[in-house]
């Protein structure tokens, strides 16, 4: 693949520069295709030479590419060689690159473009990440959606760079809130609601308890004391409590399976009910703890006595707070798991949140408090189903798979389908995720199912589409051997602008281990998945003499190999039909 001839043009290049060849791997990238003309495959970057060098005059930098160029000769892998804009450019020799990159996607299969040089002496760590984590006790938000498929997409690209990967999920299942829902549940509950409809039961709980404790300080007082309740080891406080747990997950569990997602750890803040106190305690001991007028504790985080950059541990009655449980925590986490990286995937709006609690993990002396990383995300907006404003996940899950079979209803093939239903809900889930994935995490987006849907337009419904047209080309034509492939019949401009942009996925995998952002893959399999489209009108097997079909077979195998590796990234299950 690219490691190769990358490797080859680093080489020629340390003989000119006398800089070691492992100095200029990552100068070197493939060159972007372009719909006008045709690009070299690979460019090196002269300025990022030129910083690295011993020479600190700034010259000229389109006569020093030239100057260098001139210097470079073609071999058996570099045909030809020229200058850009402050670059040196390198084409590969035509037939080495067509059965090259066959040849890597065909044998690394999963792997391909992860053995990469770009990956080389990335030492194997155990990473955690904290996702997804609903509210007990409520339906699976909307809101959780995007924790859950970020934190899923991390997880699976450091899974496949070889990292030792737990997945966490940290259920919101101990607070304040539960002393309002265990008064409310007194109040206006049901047993036998509960049973039948458990998380429908406890949201309209949770709704009008919290209506009437605004407008009654006696609700408000129940509810604080209910919580204490729980927080001192109250038997029928934790009784209801649990049971409110149990439904809670055995809901959430079925969403999960819905959406391909799973967890090697179902984990609380619950779990940490009584270890807030030893951190508490640490806290003081370091002399970091505070006392306020009103009788809370805080941790001063100014240095200075600013008590607008504090964080408040504990409440004045002594019951704790997110933080406080947070911080237990991460101390248990790392004596469990001796991480080397922990990532949380929440909302921005908890950035304060976890910027304060690694402040303090670094002020009671803990050195690993590094290694915590929050990667946070935007609001999706305007998320409606057809009945009015959406609340709950399972409701865009099912209008999802709904619209998509009524989309499938015009199709010839979907009559033919075993499991309509199935493939509809995959197709689904693909046009939610690309949607959420094509921009910046960080970005707030608006929501538009007709947009979503569209199966021409940069949408996972198309890269569906694509997969399911690769496997049916797969089906009706048998592939022979790779090695008997004629290179010659894969020399059209469609055929090169597919392996051109086939050389880079290493790039585009490493974009993204880099700022864990999706976008770069998302862009990289739509520009695949168009490139496929016009090659598809062009590049005909049937009819085509049998060498030729064979060479262009083999093609349409390599892109087809290549999307599902990637949407399987995303955590997106490519169909073989729709």
């Amino acid at each position: 693949m690219a490691c190769a001839f990358r490797r080859s043009i680093a080489s020629q290049l340390s003989r000119v520069l006398d800089l070691p060849p492992e100095n200029l791997i990552k100068s070197i990238s493939a060159v972007p295709i372009s719909k006008k003309e045709e690009v070299a495959d690979f460019q090196l970057s002269v300025h990022s030479v030129l910083e690295s060098s011993s020479d600190h005059s700034k010259p000229d930098i389109q006569a020093q590419a030239q100057k260098l160029a001139e210097k470079l000769k073609c071999d058996t892998v570099v045909s030809e060689i020229s200058t850009g804009h402050g670059t040196v450019n390198f084409k590969i020799n035509r037939e080495l690159l067509t059965k090259t990159v066959l040849q890597e996607v065909f044998e690394d299969g999963a792997h391909y473009g992860l053995k990469s040089e770009l990956f080389s002496g990335l030492p194997q760590k155990k990473v955690l990440v904290d996702f997804s984590s609903p509210n007990i006790a409520k339906k699976f938000h909307v809101g959780h959606l995007r924790s859950t498929i970020v934190g899923n997409f991390i997880a699976n690209l450091k899974e496949a760079l070889g990292h030792q990967v737990t997945r966490i999920n940290y259920f919101g299942d101990w607070g304040m809130q539960f002393g309002l829902l265990g008064a409310g549940f007194q109040l206006f509950g049901y047993e036998e609601k509960l049973q039948s409809s458990p998380l429908q039961h406890l949201f309209e709980i949770y709704v009008q308890v919290n209506k009437e404790a605004a407008d009654d300080e006696n609700v408000e007082k129940s509810a604080r004391e209910f919580f204490r309740q729980m927080e001192a080891g109250d038997e029928q406080a934790l009784s209801l409590w649990q049971k409110f747990r149990d439904l809670s997950i055995k809901e959430y569990v079925q969403i999960y399976k819905r959406l391909g997602v799973h967890f090697d750890e179902y984990s609380g803040e619950s779990f940490y009910r009584e270890k807030y106190r030893e951190v508490l305690r640490l806290l003081d001991k370091k002399g970091l703890l505070q006392r306020t007028k009103k009788g809370t504790a805080i941790v001063d985080l100014s240095g200075k006595g600013d008590s607008s950059l504090s964080c408040t541990v504990m409440r004045s009655d002594g019951t704790s707070l997110y933080a406080t449980r947070d911080l237990a925590a991460a101390i248990d986490r790392m004596n469990k798991y001796n991480f080397d990286s922990m990532i949380y995937v929440t909302d921005k709006g908890q950035q304060d949140h976890f910027q304060h609690v690694f402040q303090i993990l670094r002020l009671m002396g803990y050195e690993w408090a590094e290694r915590c990383q929050h990667v946070p995300f935007g609001v999706v907006q305007g998320m409606k189903t057809r009945r009015g404003d959406v609340t709950f996940l399972e409701d865009v899950i099912n209008e999802t798979r709904l619209r998509m079979l009524e989309n499938m209803a015009f199709s010839k093939t979907t009559k033919d389908l075993e499991n309509p239903h199935e493939i509809a809900e995959r197709v689904g889930l693909a046009a939610l995720i690309i949607q959420d994935f094509k921009g910046y995490l960080l970005s707030d987006y608006k929501f538009n199912w007709d947009r979503i849907f569209q199966s021409r337009g940069d949408t996972g419904v198309f890269l569906q589409y694509t997969h399911a047209r690769l496997s049916s080309l797969e089906e009706t034509f048998e592939c022979g051997h790779l090695r008997n492939i004629n290179a010659a019949c894969l020399q059209d401009p469609q055929s090169v602008s597919i392996l051109q942009h086939l050389l880079r996925y290493d790039e585009v995998l490493y974009k993204s281990s880099q700022d864990l952002q999706p976008r770069h893959i998302v862009s990289y399999l739509l520009t695949l998945s168009h490139l496929t489209a016009v090659a598809h009108k062009t590049l005909h097997i049937k009819g085509s003499l049998p060498e030729v079909a064979e060479a262009r077979l083999h093609l349409f195998k390599a892109v087809r190999s290549v999307l599902a590796n990637g949407m399987k990234l995303l955590g997106i299950t490519p169909v073989s039909r729709m």
